[in-house]
């Protein structure tokens, strides 16, 4: 369980970045918590940086877009999903639960 940060400092429509190995982007997407692997699989960039609507979000570098809820590319150039993590919230507080990785990336 990875400690982010207090409910209160996500405002609705903001993503923050956590310094993990790999990086974790958090997202507040209207009230709902979602957490991805921070960095685009067409080429790497923050999606912490990127652009949020509703649910998705779509990457600075290229325009891909992904959906936080399954970490799928909804468009090209990205053709490889994110991995999504769980997120709980306790006390106020945000926390990051990874999920484990599924071998190797192809």
């Amino acid at each position: 369980m990875i400690p982010v940060c207090r409910l209160a400092d996500l405002p609705v429509g903001e993503s923050l970045r956590i310094d993990t190995a790999p990086p974790i982007a958090v997202f507040n997407a209207d009230g709902q918590l979602y957490a991805i692997d921070d960095t685009c699989t067409h080429q790497d960039a923050s999606l912490a940086d990127g652009w949020l609507e509703g649910c998705l979000v779509e990457c600075p570098l290229h325009a891909a877009s992904f959906d936080l809820r399954t970490g799928e590319p909804t468009c090209l150039p990205a053709r490889r999903a994110v991995r999504t993590h769980t997120v709980t919230v306790e006390d106020g507080m945000i926390y990051v639960h990874r999920t484990a990785e599924e071998g190797t990336a192809a």
